[in-house]
């Protein structure tokens, strides 16, 4: 299994110990760009997507590790209808 595999896994467990940049990673390998909101917050923008906002603190809070585990879900379906 591969690491990406891995925290894939962390994020659909919801894991507590994950850090911003993993879900960059994450969020980033699904075609989303990051741009800085201000201070701590980021923001991810993927058209067609409604945005992510995701604050930069470690570790990263179970409401902003669901987001993600949506994208990936959204994700996984919209290649099943392709």
């Amino acid at each position: 299994m591969s690491s990406f595999d891995k925290l894939l896994n962390e994020i659909k467990s919801l894991s507590k110990e994950l850090r911003f940049d993993e879900l960059r990673k994450v969020l980033e390998v699904y075609g989303y760009t990051m741009s800085a909101k201000g201070g701590s917050h980021h923001v991810f923008r993927k058209s067609g997507k409604p945005p992510i906002t995701v604050p930069k603190h470690e570790p990263i809070k179970k409401a902003y590790v669901m987001m993600v585990k949506e994208v990936i879900e959204s994700e996984a379906s919209d290649d099943e209808n392709s």
